[in-house]
């Protein structure tokens, strides 16, 4: 059986501890996750004894070369998806169907309720993406490839990085940089902000700010490959570093180290999180530091587990989380160190480096 028809075999187990009868897979990530399929407008029905993907006639040679030997249901020109959805739940005679909650809207749930009436539909959540949180050894290339390959592009950019460009010729030049470097895409529109823009963790590059209006630029940025992401953060010294600067910087790096540090299978992700906080905390910059340590991170650029205060999750062997804190002061700027954290069965393997020192990053 190859690695997507196991992942189809997890989750049939967690269909049987349920009380459906199928389960309706119709996140486009996921069914790729369980197929090998990478086009749109297609679902998965998974029965206890079926598989069946209800797709178009777009895709019919793709699904021949991407899924060989795997059921399909060709919907004709003139039929909707929901439409063949309907007919395939029917000729199933399911009569409880368990569909993904967070990927159906409510004219989805609507229209198939009204096709199939004696059907219950029960929303379910996460029963994917609990099996994508452990990646495989293929996965862990994948996004291994995707670290290179941000890395190569952000040392390209920073090479060329001249005073006077504005935030959006960066994030242009890194996006650019991605793909030169064999990215299918940036995983995510590129952060770039100078000085006082950094103290917003998702600021826009604007065509305004340029490079010296302050001292420092953070760059938040990764590469998206087949289809695994990768997603780092440095802050560059572009002019001189105050007391102020090094002070904070140096107090979000020992947070992130610390916090690397306490990374291994079993560990609770509030527990990493609350290392990381509690330097921050003790350096006086606490409320400042307001969003979560990290994520997890591979077919999606944010993922499980979440590493944040009162998170569930546990580590486990095969996660590969992000580690970024970050203080952020209005009027200021901000700081953030990010890094991709793979978790190995005795520890934890630092997936990205590209230097993080506070001498490595000051600009010549």
């Amino acid at each position: 059986m190859d690695r997507h028809g196991q992942r189809r075999e997890a989750l049939r187990r967690t269909l049987a501890a349920s009380d459906a009868q199928a389960v309706l897979v119709s996140s486009t990530t996921n069914v790729r996750y369980l197929t090998g399929f990478t086009g749109e407008s297609s679902v998965l029905l998974l029965a206890p004894d079926r598989d069946l993907l209800i797709s178009d006639g777009r895709f019919t040679t793709q699904i021949a070369q991407e899924c060989p030997g795997l059921e399909t249901a060709i919907r004709p020109s003139g039929r909707e998806l929901n439409q063949e959805i309907a007919r395939a739940v029917t000729g199933l005679g399911l009569t409880r169907l368990a569909f993904e909650a967070a990927s159906w809207t409510v004219a989805d749930y609507e229209s198939i309720r009204e096709a199939v009436p004696g059907v219950a539909l029960i929303g379910v959540r996460g029963w994917v993406e609990a099996l994508r949180r452990v990646k495989d050894e293929e996965e862990i290339a994948a996004i291994r490839a995707a670290v290179r390959c941000a890395e190569r592009a952000f040392t390209m950019v920073r090479a060329g990085l001249r005073e006077g460009d504005t935030e959006k010729d960066v994030a242009d030049a890194l996006e650019g940089g991605l793909r030169r470097c064999g990215a299918t895409a940036a995983s995510f529109p590129p952060i770039v902000a100078v000085g006082v823009n950094a103290a917003l963790p998702h600021a826009r590059p604007t065509t305004t700010a340029r490079i010296g209006d302050a001292d420092f630029v953070l760059i938040d940025w990764g590469a998206s490959g087949q289809p695994y992401k990768s997603d780092l953060t440095r802050v560059l010294v572009t002019g001189k570093v105050s007391p102020k600067f090094a002070t904070i910087y140096r107090t979000v790096l020992t947070a992130q180290e610390q916090a690397i540090a306490a990374i291994r299978p079993g560990v609770p992700a509030q527990q990493v999180d609350a290392l990381a906080r509690t330097v921050i905390e003790a350096a006086g910059y606490g409320d400042f530091f307001d969003h979560g340590l990290g994520h997890g991170v591979g077919m999606e650029i944010h993922e499980a587990p979440r590493l944040r205060k009162e998170s569930p999750d546990l580590l486990e062997a095969g996660m590969v989380v992000t580690i970024e804190p970050g203080i952020y002061l209005p009027d200021w700027g901000g700081i953030r160190i990010e890094d991709d954290v793979l978790v190995t069965p005795d520890g934890r393997e630092v997936l990205s480096h590209i230097p993080k020192s506070l001498d490595s990053v000051q600009m010549d």
